[in-house]
C-alpha cells in the first residue's frame, strides 16, 4: 500500500533539475481512505499535548499537599514548571525543524515521538522537583519537535481544497486530549480509588500509552513527496504518488483528472539557515510580522489560562481539587468545537476574514468576561460558560496561526519557519504568560486577574487587526502558488512557460516580496 512507503535512504540517489507534476497531482486527489490515515496517525499529536497540559493543570493541587510524593507548590507546578515545558517545546521545534527541513518529514515526526513518550515516562516517577522540572522542559521538547515535523507533513500531504480546514481541526484536537486529561484527573484524583502519591503519577502513564498506540498507526505514513522531490528523490516521490493514485481510484472507482501544471526544481540536499532567514524576513517581511502576531496573541493567552484555569477556580471560586477537571472539559469542548465547526469556512469565506475576525471576536469576548469578573457577577459556572463562548473563537484563531506560517513561505523553509514563529511567540507568551499569571492568581486578589485577562484580549485583538490587513488569501491554492519554491526554475508545460502552473512567473502568490 501507498501509506507503508518508507522514508528514502540519508542520502539521494540522484540530483539535478527536474520537472514533476507531483504538487498539482496530490492537489487534485479526492479525500479517501488514505487522507484519513494521515490525519490519525499526524493529527493524534496534539490530543497528546492537550492532555500533558490539562492534567498538569488539574493536578497541580493534588502534587503540591502533603502526602503527594513530592516536596512541590502550586505556584511552582503552573508556573515554573509550565515555563518550563514551554520553553523546552520552544526549544524543541528549533531544533527538531531545521532537522525536519534537512532530512524529512518521517523520520523526525518519529524521533520527536519517541523523545515525548520517554520524557513522559520519567515524570510518572518524579521523587524530587529538579526532576519534575528537568522532564517537564524535555516533554516540551519532544512536543515541539512534532509541531513543526507535523504542521509541514500535513500541509504538504492534504490537497488543498481541504488543506484549512484539516489543519484546523487537527490543531483543534488538542482538546479532545484536554477533555481526556480533565476526565482522566479526576478519576485519577479519587484518593477513594488511588492514593495521593499514585494517581497523579498514573495520569502521566496513561500519556504513554495513548503515545504508544499513536507511534504504532505513524510508522505506516509516508514522507511527504513536496519534500523528496526537492531533496532528489525523485522516483521516490513519483511513485509514492502513482500508488496512491492506483489506491485511490480503485477506492472511488473512476479516473481521476489531469494534473493542473508542472513545477521545474533544482534538487538539493540542504538549505543554508542565511537564506531561510533572508527568505522570510527578507522577502516577506509582512508574512512574517503577521506569524508573530498571530503566535504571540495566542500564546499568551492559551498558555497562560490552560495551566492557570484549575487555580482560578479553587483560588475563587472555592472549587475543591478532584472537581476543577469537570470545569475543564466543558470548555475544552468549546475549544474543540470552534475548529470542527468553523474550519470549512477557512476555505470557504477566506483566510483573512475568519482570521482576523475569530481573533477580534474571542479578545472582546474576553474583555467582557474580565469585566463581569471584577465586578463579581460571575460564579464558577458562569465563569466556564464565558470561557467556552471566548474560547471557541480562540481556538479557531490559534489553528489558524498553525496553518499560517505553514503555508505562507516556501516549501524549503516550512518545517523551520513554524518552528520558529511557534517558538518566538511562544516564548514571548508562553513562558511569561504562566509565569505573570501564577503570580497574579495567587494573589488572591481579583483585580490581578482581571489585569492578566485583558492583557490576553489586548494582544488578541491587536492580532486580528494585523490579520485584517496582511493575512494571505491562500484558501484551496497550491502551496507552490502561494510562496514559490527557493529551488524553483521555470514550469513548463508542453514546452512553453505555463502561466498557472505552480510556482511560475506570474502565478498569483508566486514570490512577491511584500505579499
Amino acid at each position: 500500500m501507498a501509506a507503508e512507503s518508507s522514508s528514502p535512504a540519508s542520502v539521494p540517489a540522484s540530483t539535478g533539475t527536474v520537472t514533476t507534476a507531483v504538487p498539482a497531482r496530490l492537489d487534485r486527489l479526492p479525500w479517501s481512505r488514505w487522507h484519513w490515515m494521515i490525519v490519525i496517525g499526524l493529527g493524534t499529536v496534539w490530543i497528546l499535548d492537550g492532555l500533558e497540559v490539562t492534567i498538569v493543570g488539574n493536578v497541580a493541587g493534588r502534587i503540591a499537599e502533603d502526602g503527594s510524593g513530592l516536596d512541590i507548590s502550586s505556584a511552582q507546578i503552573t508556573g515554573t514548571a509550565a515555563a518550563l515545558y514551554v520553553a523546552g517545546a520552544c526549544s524543541g521545534a528549533l531544533f527538531f525543524g531545521r532537522l525536519t527541513d534537512r532530512y524529512g518529514r518521517k523520520k523526525l515526526f518519529m524521533v520527536t515521538l519517541a523523545v515525548y513518550l520517554a520524557a513522559t515516562a520519567l515524570t510518572a516517577v518524579s521523587f524530587e522537583s529538579w526532576w519534575f522540572f528537568l522532564f517537564r522542559f524535555l516533554t516540551g521538547f519532544g512536543i515541539g519537535g512534532e509541531y513543526a515535523a507535523i504542521n509541514s507533513a500535513i500541509d504538504e500531504l492534504i490537497p488543498s481544497q481541504y488543506r484549512g480546514r484539516v489543519d484546523l481541526i487537527i490543531n483543534g484536537s488538542y482538546w479532545l486530549g484536554a477533555i481526556g486529561g480533565s476526565l482522566l484527573s479526576i478519576l485519577m484524583l479519587d484518593t477513594a480509588i488511588f492514593p495521593k502519591d499514585l494517581g497523579w503519577r498514573l495520569s502521566f502513564a496513561m500519556g504513554v500509552v495513548l503515545g504508544l498506540v499513536i507511534l504504532l498507526v505513524r510508522r505506516h505514513v509516508p514522507e511527504s513527496p513536496r519534500w523528496q522531490f526537492i531533496h532528489g528523490y525523485g522516483d521516490e516521490a513519483d511513485r509514492l504518488v502513482t500508488s496512491v493514485e492506483r489506491e485511490i481510484e480503485q477506492e472511488k472507482g473512476e479516473k481521476l483528472p489531469p494534473p493542473a501544471g508542472e513545477i521545474t526544481i533544482h534538487q538539493r540536499k540542504s538549505i543554508g539557515f542565511g537564506l531561510i532567514a533572508r527568505t522570510v524576513f527578507a522577502r516577506y517581511p509582512r508574512r512574517a510580522f503577521l506569524g508573530l502576531s498571530l503566535f504571540i496573541g495566542q500564546a499568551f493567552l492559551y498558555n497562560a489560562i490552560t495551566f492557570g484555569f484549575g487555580a482560578i477556580l479553587i483560588t475563587f471560586f472555592d472549587v475543591p481539587t478532584g472537581h476543577t477537571g469537570y470545569y475543564f472539559a466543558v470548555i475544552a469542548a468549546g475549544n474543540f468545537l470552534g475548529p470542527l465547526l468553523l474550519g470549512k469556512l477557512f476555505d470557504t469565506v477566506g483566510r483573512r476574514i475568519m482570521i482576523s475576525s475569530t481573533y477580534l471576536l474571542s479578545g472582546l469576548l474576553l474583555f467582557g468576561t474580565a469585566w463581569l469578573f471584577g465586578r463579581g457577577s460571575l460564579t464558577a459556572t458562569t465563569m466556564t460558560a464565558c470561557w467556552c463562548v471566548v474560547l471557541f473563537f480562540a481556538s479557531a484563531g490559534a489553528s489558524s496561526a498553525y496553518l499560517t506560517v505553514s503555508e505562507v513561505f516556501p516549501m524549503e523553509t516550512r518545517a523551520m519557519a513554524i518552528a520558529f514563529f511557534y517558538a518566538l511567540g511562544t516564548a514571548a507568551g508562553g513562558i511569561s504568560g504562566p509565569l505573570l499569571f501564577a503570580d497574579l492568581t495567587e494573589s488572591g486578589v481579583v483585580g490581578d486577574t482581571v489585569l492578566a485577562f485583558q492583557i490576553g484580549a489586548a494582544l488578541m485583538c491587536a492580532a486580528g487587526l494585523v490579520a485584517a490587513f496582511l493575512a494571505v488569501k491562500a484558501e484551496r491554492r497550491s502551496l507552490e502558488d502561494i510562496a514559490r519554491p527557493l529551488s524553483a526554475a521555470e514550469a513548463q508545460t508542453g514546452g512553453k512557460v505555463s502561466p498557472r502552473s505552480p510556482g511560475s512567473p506570474g502565478a498569483p502568490g508566486s514570490g512577491a516580496a511584500t505579499a
